[in-house]
């Protein structure tokens, strides 16, 4: 491993669970905007000192404002930073960070605080080597656990050459780095349920049951699941809520499904399978939620090279389902690179966590990937 990527690891790694630990104390769960803003806050002070920072607004309507900061080079190549500081776990289940071995136990910590942690440290590092980049830009987001509205940021990183983003790291499965070049597609379709109520107890039959409706329904669309198709169209109900008391036939609800494909546009297959009616029951759906495809397997591939040389061990490109914001900038950034953050597990429960040693060896990741980019070492990718 290069002597200077070696020593500026250990620099990041020997903060940043100090800084995790600072991070995971701040309860900010998707849409709070005291817990975004005290975490976009605790951020902002560890930011190079060189770095201009611009409030902007949220993809969500009414979202804390995200954070951008920007720190200027004498370089040729301009670089991105993405994370995103919301969690799923709500106040009343947020406990501070706590260590057991070797894990770091903390709302968020790998989903992504701990990834948060790393790309500033990544941006401090970098920032002290002006020469290196033209233009160094950190983008953390207050809302990518629970957005539904359009992403709103690709336009402002027009003509960036590499996009890294710091979800949770991982391992092939002999023990090689692994980063994330290929994501699916993610769609949420609701379905509403609009019937008759009636006892059902005197009148059942007079009712129009929009439970049954949905259920019928669940059934009929998950017919298009065929995760090992061509289109690796995975179709799950995930929700369904209907019904107010017990000795009523429901008269309305909703059923949501979660989808994942190579491509957005199957999804319309899938809408298209609801059917507009079911026994007197109104059906109707609505996409939300919908977020592009990724897959940078071929742009990337010398840059994983030329960053597994400069390592000395090998980085190697995985797909992975989950939905992730790299996804909206892997079409106007070829170098897109997801996957940085450090390892662990647990992701959306109360016992997420991270791996301590994996801070440091995800840093070298990082630092390796980040090397190979601003160097050209990709050219021609």
């Amino acid at each position: 491993m290069d002597d200077t990527l070696a020593a500026d690891a250990a620099e990041i790694a020997a903060h940043a669970e100090r800084e995790l630990e600072a991070l995971v104390a701040v309860s900010s769960p998707s849409g709070d905007l005291a817990g975004a803003e005290e975490a976009i806050a605790v951020c902002a002070a560890l930011l190079p000192p060189q770095a201009a920072i611009e409030r902007v607004p949220c993809s969500t309507s009414d979202g804390a404002d995200d954070l951008i900061a920007r720190v200027p080079g004498r370089g040729e190549r301009k670089l991105l930073l993405v994370g995103h500081l919301d969690t799923v776990i709500d106040h009343h289940s947020h406990r501070p960070l706590r260590r057991e071995g070797d894990r770091l136990y903390g709302p968020g910590t790998v989903d992504m605080k701990g990834g948060v942690v790393l790309s500033l440290g990544l941006a401090r590092a970098l920032s002290a080597r002006p020469e290196r980049f033209a233009e160094l830009s950190l983008l953390l987001v207050t809302d990518e656990e629970w957005r539904v509205q359009p992403f709103t940021h690709v336009e402002r990183f027009a003509g960036y050459d590499a996009c890294l983003c710091f979800e949770a790291g991982q391992l092939t499965e002999s023990g090689e780095e692994g980063v994330i070049v290929r994501r699916k597609a993610a769609g949420t379709l609701r379905v509403r349920a609009t019937g008759r109520a009636s006892h059902s107890g005197s009148a059942p039959d007079q009712g129009r049951n929009a439970l049954l409706a949905l259920a019928h329904t669940a059934i009929r669309v998950s017919d298009c699941h065929e995760p090992s198709g061509p289109d690796r169209l995975s179709v799950v109900p995930t929700v369904v809520r209907s019904g107010d008391a017990f000795n009523v036939v429901p008269a309305a609800g909703e059923l949501i499904f979660d989808m994942r494909a190579d491509g957005a546009e199957v999804f319309s297959r899938v809408v298209e399978a609801v059917p507009g009616e079911v026994d007197g029951v109104g059906l109707a759906p609505r996409m939300e939620r919908v977020w592009p495809g990724m897959d940078c397997r071929e742009p990337t591939r010398r840059l994983l090279e030329a960053a597994s040389r400069r390592l000395g061990r090998p980085i190697v490109g995985l797909s992975r389902g989950g939905a992730s914001d790299a996804s909206h900038f892997a079409a106007t950034i070829p170098l897109t690179v997801d996957g940085l953050g450090p390892r662990g597990g647990g992701a959306h429960t109360p016992e997420e966590y991270v791996l301590a040693p994996s801070l440091a060896e995800r840093a070298e990741v990082a630092l390796a990937l980040v090397d190979a980019a601003l160097n050209g070492t990709a050219g021609g990718a």
